[in-house]
């Protein structure tokens, strides 16, 4: 038997296996269930910008065989958000960050974790953003949806303030059965266990794919 010349590295593998499944002569294969068609690709933090020149090969080639990817950035949803309170809001909160900051680092994360993370977290959070862009694409395009595929990105933006496995939890049921990736960054912890930027405690509590 022949060995290939060349091994990719983990997120080359990831991606190639991401891209067979998506683009399957019998439909998206990213998860074995109809009703949750959800993957992650995990992938070293350290690794981000060569984990977005994946994503534009991986998109250049979708779009190629006639889908449709619809890219969603966390960090300009948080963003939104946080705009979303207005310039005084904003002010203020910088201004107390750094006087907590100065009595210790720790109690000015503390304080801006306290403020961010209701924000964010919840049903009515990000989460709730990222659908509403999802539906409102399928709406618009109900006879691609089955061609289409969301792109979760930028995930590297909400840490230390919000756990992104909640994040597909609360996308359960409000995506239009569009397949939804999300870009994980983060380790493996056993077969299931992804630690969020490879800092916090693992969580198990995966029901998607991991790629690789």
């Amino acid at each position: 038997m022949t060995l290939p010349l060349f091994h990719g590295t983990p997120l080359q593998e990831a991606f190639a296996a991401l891209r067979r499944d998506l683009i399957h002569e019998d439909g998206p294969r990213i998860s074995t269930m109809r009703n949750y068609r959800f993957a992650i690709v995990q992938y070293e933090p350290a690794d981000e910008f060569r984990l977005r020149s994946e994503v534009r090969q991986l998109s250049s080639d979708l779009v190629a065989n006639g889908w449709v990817v619809v890219s969603i950035s966390l960090q300009k949803l948080l963003l939104d958000r946080v705009r979303a309170q207005g310039d005084d809001w904003i002010t203020r909160v910088e201004e107390m960050e750094r006087r907590m900051a100065a009595m210790a680092p720790e109690r000015g994360l503390n304080y801006l974790k306290s403020k961010l993370a209701p924000l964010v977290e919840g049903q009515e959070g990000i989460a709730a953003d990222c659908a509403r862009v999802i539906r409102a694409h399928a709406e618009r395009n109900p006879d691609a949806v089955d061609r289409t595929v969301a792109l979760i990105g930028r995930a590297g933006s909400l840490y230390p303030f919000f756990r992104s496995s909640a994040l597909l939890r609360h996308l359960d049921g409000q995506t239009r059965h569009v397949p939804v990736v999300l870009l994980y960054p983060g380790e493996r912890r056993g077969p299931t266990g992804l630690s969020f930027m490879g800092v916090l405690e693992p969580d198990n509590d995966y029901r998607p794919r991991i790629y690789p």
